[in-house]
């Protein structure tokens, strides 16, 4: 059995979300494989969101590690997380030291992989862009496609690395962001200075929170036919790249179709 490890800081709905689309389909038959294991980088009584999340896992009875990452970092007397991440990441694979897993996946985990954790624990992480997207978090990301006026986005799911957001492609799916429910936006903002419309409206902006709802409907759907095509062989990890099923180096491939699909029998189409 395909085994999969599983990392969330586990703030709120959407990392929920993922996991639970996830379960769901290993019960249904959908999806080959179990979850070995879920670690939280907060501890029960830390945070409301994370405690729902964590009572989540313990609903679906898998093992559950935890080491809150705030607590280390004042224990340690740091001003910042990232002067002790490595520090931190090697408790963690102490911790883990006993759980295997054929793959890790990255869904609503808080924290960056140093560069001995990417090497022990190979593990997804989605993005939301496609693979020759900005970087950086979802607001920087579509702050930037609204500079450049462009005329798609996306989300993909890629190899973590030390290297933020610029690990090795796996998939993608991407979708237009003009035509219909799209073009009356653009038009509210056309000839405005993306500072100005930042400074003004900050994330209330009905096409940045028009792009960012396409971008997470389709979230769920990708990471779980992009674990399928894992499972099944498609795509493989070798040497921290994507191969494919003869272990040739591939590019990311595209689940536009798949996706589209799973949202139209959701009833989730737009």
């Amino acid at each position: 059995m395909f085994r999969l490890g599983w990392f969330s800081t586990g703030r709120g709905e959407g990392s929920r979300g993922l996991l639970s689309v996830v379960v769901n389909a290993i019960q249904q038959g959908e999806l080959e494989a179990e979850i070995a294991f879920v670690f939280c980088n907060r501890e029960p009584g830390e945070h409301s969101g994370s405690d729902e999340f964590m009572s989540l896992v313990s609903s679906y009875g898998v093992p559950l590690l935890t080491l809150s990452s705030q607590r280390f970092r004042k224990e340690q007397g740091a001003p910042n997380f990232s002067s002790v991440r490595e520090a931190y990441d090697r408790e963690v694979m102490t911790l883990l030291a006993e759980q295997t897993a054929d793959l890790n996946v990255l869904a609503g985990y808080g924290l960056i992989f140093s560069a001995e954790m990417a090497r022990q624990h190979v593990s997804l992480n989605l993005h939301p862009a496609t693979p020759d997207g900005p970087i950086g978090t979802w607001q920087q990301v579509i702050w930037e496609l609204i500079e450049k006026e462009a005329s798609e986005s996306g989300t993909m799911i890629h190899l973590a690395t030390e290297d933020l957001d610029r690990g090795p492609p796996a998939s993608y799916v991407s979708f237009p962001m003009h035509g219909q429910g799209f073009d009356d936006l653009w038009a509210e903002v056309a000839g405005q200075n993306i500072e100005a419309l930042q400074k003004q409206f900050g994330e209330d902006l009905a096409l940045l929170q028009r792009i960012r709802q396409e971008g997470l409907r389709r979230e769920r759907p990708l990471l779980l036919e992009t674990l399928k095509a894992f499972v099944s062989g498609r795509l493989q990890v070798e040497d921290h790249r994507v191969v494919d099923s003869q272990g040739v180096p591939t590019a990311p491939i595209c689940l536009n179709v798949e996706v589209e699909q799973a949202l139209a029998k959701a009833g989730e189409s737009a």
